[in-house]
């Protein structure tokens, strides 16, 4: 069996090293004896992204935003065309908010983006900064994700759009909803960094078991041991309780334990 990822503009959309969410996804896949082959997607090239199980985007400042923007509208109907084939999308941050209708600056200019989203985003006055703790429904039971978040742009989602998740602790969309991120279809878009993959690896698994779905196999792969995931997850929650004065939660180990 082989995974096919394709990572859009790797040199342009890396802030905060999103590229790790490629290598957790690469990791995960081969520890399970599954192929894995990453084709880098950069400007102005020519690759088909149809032939792609799992499509990656980062997050990056406002100028390769910009340059990513344009050249996204070159590639659009290509990447409409591999979604309605089943192609699974995470983007991060920038790359969110280029998933959706525009981004608007301060100035009032606006940055098209390509729809798979039903949202838009509006510069902001103030930055939401700082670590994230969300809610995420992973087919089942609420799973708590963590992240950090370093944005000005707020984003609102219109009818058919839902949010991927709920904020517990942070900014998230807009500071005002509790809404984070967006999911529509094998779509989804996260402000969340960290690498996002890395801090949460049932995530990583549950987007894994989507791709592989394109190849009529599905999540029903072997687990793997997270000891150490699972103990960094369980002192960042501490960590985040001590900083608000809180109790600390457990979080549980879910379903990666053999």
């Amino acid at each position: 069996m082989k995974l096919t990822i394709g990572h859009l503009y790797p040199d342009l959309l890396d802030l905060y090293s999103d590229r790790g969410n490629v290598m957790i996804l690469e990791k995960r896949a081969r520890w399970r004896g599954i192929e894995v082959e990453v084709v880098r997607v950069d400007a102005g090239d020519a690759t088909d992204v149809r032939g792609c199980d799992l499509l990656m985007m980062g997050g990056g400042m406002d100028r390769e935003q910009s340059l990513v923007a344009r050249d996204l509208q070159h590639r659009r109907l290509n990447v409409e065309q591999a979604v309605a084939e089943g192609t699974v999308v995470l983007a991060i941050c920038g790359g969110y908010q280029l998933l959706g209708e525009y981004f608007e600056t301060g100035s009032g200019e606006r940055i098209p983006g390509i729809g798979l989203l039903d949202a838009y985003t509006v510069a902001g006055e103030r930055r939401m900064v700082g670590n994230v703790m969300a809610e995420c429904p992973l087919d089942g039971p609420m799973e708590t994700i963590f992240g950090y978040e370093n944005h000005s742009g707020r984003t609102y989602l219109r009818e058919g759009t839902d949010p991927w998740m709920r904020v517990v602790r942070g900014g998230g969309n807009n500071g005002s909803d509790g809404t984070e991120g967006a999911r529509k279809g094998r779509v989804f878009g996260t402000y969340l960094h960290g690498p996002l993959l890395a801090k949460n690896p049932r995530l990583a698994d549950w987007l894994l078991g989507l791709a592989l779905e394109r190849k009529g196999t599905g999540g029903g792969f072997k687990s793997l041991v997270d000891r150490w995931e699972e103990a960094a997850r369980e002192h960042l929650v501490r960590r985040l309780a001590e900083l608000d004065g809180m109790e600390s939660p457990h979080v549980g180990t879910g379903g990666t334990k053999k």
